[in-house]
């Protein structure tokens, strides 16, 4: 059995996830209360827009209330403007007035997803009159208060309950890619002498996409908090760029150890590709776990010492024309692998540099809401 210990430190390692829950509850509750209290015709629509609206931060926040009022706003006016300008009799007169809102509503959400919602409003708007015997102007007027009524609680309950910044959220994202990105690093060198399928290859790096799509995602959110003044602290661009450019590293070092080096070359470079694979591999891991605690970042006077000795053999292999006799192919992917490191070198230092500036902030005390 699970103790209440155990079982607390489990519910808070997910309190990000915790604190939104709060905030959904908390503003499906007050829109359903205000929207009552306001005697609107359907406290419901309030009630899921205030849902729609509450997301992980509050970036993500003011992302999702602007489209979904630009959505509603689009799809009642659309909506209100067929119904009062194509009266109709019937159900058949209904159906093809549902054709003619939902087709290009439809067609225009496919191509902006953030006004998905102006074809249900649209729907909404002239569905529900025939059911209730309404007016379909006010029908669109009702739908844009409720929405707006969910709109608003859903903002100001991110803002006010348990608030959550996306700044906040970077460190923890991209410590989690620079972890994932030194597992593929070390998985890949170990190639250089046993050789990889490409189905191996993928998989590898399958999970540094999926991250990397979910770090850039939050950055967005970050930088929008930024830019309408809710949050402060380094500018986002610089880390996430730097985090790309140490993935595309991986996919050419990747390309470049498929295939393992010759046996003699393999003599030569194994201990200085053991010396770079565990100093880039601490790098990564200490910048990492720097980034999760706002600490320095780490040394990285190593990763210079070990690249060099691999420099250094590199060159005597060439000298003493080991490379020669064999093929095309495994000529390319030799010099790859060592312009490959070396990009990666550049790419570390640039890291090692950013990493120092969101130390130092968090040295500065929590991400601050600005004036």
């Amino acid at each position: 059995m699970m103790s209440a210990r155990q079982l607390f430190d489990r519910v808070w390692s997910r309190r990000t996830q915790l604190g939104l829950a709060v905030r959904v509850t908390v503003a499906a509750a007050g829109a359903y209360a205000l929207a009552t209290a306001l005697h609107l015709m359907l406290p419901l629509w309030a009630v899921l827009t205030s849902i729609i609206v509450t997301q992980m931060s509050v970036g993500r926040s003011l992302k999702a209330t602007r489209d979904y009022m630009l959505g509603t706003i689009g799809g009642a006016i659309y909506g209100g403007a067929i119904a009062i300008l194509i009266p109709y009799s019937s159900e058949l007169g209904l159906l093809g007035l549902l054709v003619l809102a939902v087709a290009p509503l439809s067609f225009l959400a496919a191509i902006y997803p953030n006004l998905s919602s102006a074809t249900v409003t649209a729907v909404i708007v002239l569905v529900l009159p025939s059911m209730h015997h309404a007016d379909p102007m006010a029908s669109a007027i009702d739908r844009v208060c409720e929405v707006a009524v969910g709109a608003v609680t859903g903002l100001l309950v991110s803002f006010l309950v348990l608030p959550s910044r996306a700044v906040r959220q970077i460190r923890p994202s991209a410590a989690k890619l620079l972890d994932l990105i030194a597992e593929a690093f070390g998985e890949l060198l170990a190639g250089l002498t046993r050789g990889r399928d490409n189905d191996a290859l993928h998989r590898i790096q399958d999970g540094i996409g999926t991250a990397m799509v979910g770090m850039n995602t939050i950055g967005a959110e970050a930088e929008r908090e930024r830019s309408a003044r809710l949050s402060s602290g380094p500018d986002t661009g610089p880390l996430l760029r730097t985090i790309l450019r140490l993935r595309h590293d991986v996919v050419m070092i990747g390309r470049a150890t498929v295939v393992p080096l010759p046996a003699e070359v393999q003599v030569r470079l194994a201990g200085p590709l053991a010396e770079v694979s565990a100093a880039i591999l601490r790098f990564l891991k200490s910048a990492a776990e720097a980034l999760r605690e706002g600490s320095g970042a780490p040394p990285i006077h190593p990763v210079h010492v070990a690249l060099q000795h691999y420099s250094e053999a590199v060159a005597a292999v060439r000298q003493d024309g080991l490379i020669r006799g064999h093929t095309s192919d495994t000529a390319e992917r030799f010099f790859a692998l060592g312009f490959s490191l070396e990009q990666m070198h550049q790419n570390l230092c640039d890291l090692d540099r950013v990493v120092g500036e969101w130390s130092e902030a968090a040295a500065d005390g929590p991400v601050k809401v600005a004036e």
